[in-house]
């Protein structure tokens, strides 16, 4: 029996081949309606679709695509937004592809530029240590965005933008300091996360050290779920675990918004106030810390403005063939109704 094609699942469901694509590829320029029919049409058949495109008349050619570990994350949602509208309004097709945790998000890259013929990529979120051998493999411009490169790297092979993770981390434990707290805890990611969460844990030391504050590592809080580390429910857990631990201490930094509001539930849960019994401080400058009650002190990111510079970094190096660069934003610590004065 003759296999069954992408152009017979276009015809039956009285389509083009390219909307029979998008709708495989969760292209947003569809209606959810015919989505379903072809969606359909395609278990009936039994057809597997073949991700390589090997069967498209239309291959794109002009695609950017932005891989994302974390897309639950919200802090990325803005960034994603601004990055669409960037690349469409430059006539590029944006390709929005989720990696799992446990995916290498280079092989995945490596695999749609053979897939997809990729003009360009934005890789967002994750823990990116990868080898200089590596990173060379990929022969396309690419931007890490929102992460900080660990290892020592030559910077002439890869462009960034991001946050000095450690001073903006150091800026938001002084804040505690300066308000009299000297017993801060701190949630953070998997202990083996030498990017992002590495980093912020290396400013909240370095914020206690220079202010000759010892560093209690009972009060250094890991998740060990390979998965969602900067979510609330891990804030959440997180802290109740720490509350139970019988651990003294008057303030917590999270190293994420979320992972902040879950703790501040798990804290209001234990019968405790905020900040009257713990200050509480995160990281981002989600816009839900304004609105929850009582509101989180952060540190905001220059999310639109750092989508922007991405963008601009990216087709630089697609169009103007220009050098790699970096670029570091700084985040602006907004101080808000979870940090209280420690009455010494």
């Amino acid at each position: 029996m003759k296999a069954i094609t992408i152009k017979d699942i276009a015809k039956e469901c009285g389509v083009g081949v390219s909307t029979v694509s998008r709708a495989i590829n969760n292209h947003p320029d569809i209606s959810e309606q015919t989505r379903k029919r072809i969606m359909e049409v395609i278990k009936q058949n039994n057809f597997v679709p073949n991700t390589t495109a090997r069967n498209l008349k239309c291959i794109q050619t002009e695609t950017i695509a932005v891989l994302i570990k974390g897309i639950d994350n919200p802090f990325f949602q803005s960034m994603i937004k601004v990055l669409e509208e960037e690349i469409q309004h430059r006539k590029y097709t944006f390709l929005l592809h989720r990696v799992d945790s446990n995916q290498d998000e280079l092989e995945v890259a490596l695999q749609l530029i053979k897939e997809r013929k990729l003009k360009g990529i934005i890789f967002l979120g994750g823990c990116f240590s990868h080898d200089e051998k590596r990173l060379k493999q990929i022969r396309v411009p690419f931007v890490l965005s929102t992460i900080s490169m660990f290892k020592n790297v030559d910077k002439n092979i890869y462009s960034s933008v991001s946050v000095d993770d450690i001073n903006e981390s150091k800026k938001a434990v002084d804040c505690l300091c300066d308000y009299g707290h000297e017993k801060i805890a701190i949630l953070a990611a998997q202990p083996w996360d030498t990017s992002i969460s590495g980093l912020r844990i290396r400013g909240y030391k370095k914020a206690l050290e220079e202010r000759n504050l010892p560093i209690n590592e009972k009060l250094i809080r890991y998740t060990l779920d390979e998965e969602n580390a900067f979510t609330m429910e891990n804030g959440y857990k997180l802290m109740k675990e720490l509350l139970q631990s019988g651990e003294e201490f008057t303030a917590v930094y999270a190293i994420s918004d979320s992972m902040a509001i879950g703790a501040s539930k798990a804290i209001l849960e234990s019968s405790k106030k905020i900040p009257e019994d713990y200050s509480v401080m995160g990281f981002d400058g989600l816009d839900i810390c304004y609105y929850y009650n009582p509101s989180i002190s952060t540190i905001r990111q220059p999310v639109e403005d750092m989508a922007r510079e991405t963008s601009e970094i990216l087709f630089n190096l697609i169009e103007n063939n220009a050098k790699n660069s970096h670029r570091l934003f700084e985040g602006e610590l907004v101080v808000r109704q979870s940090i209280g004065r420690l009455n010494k």
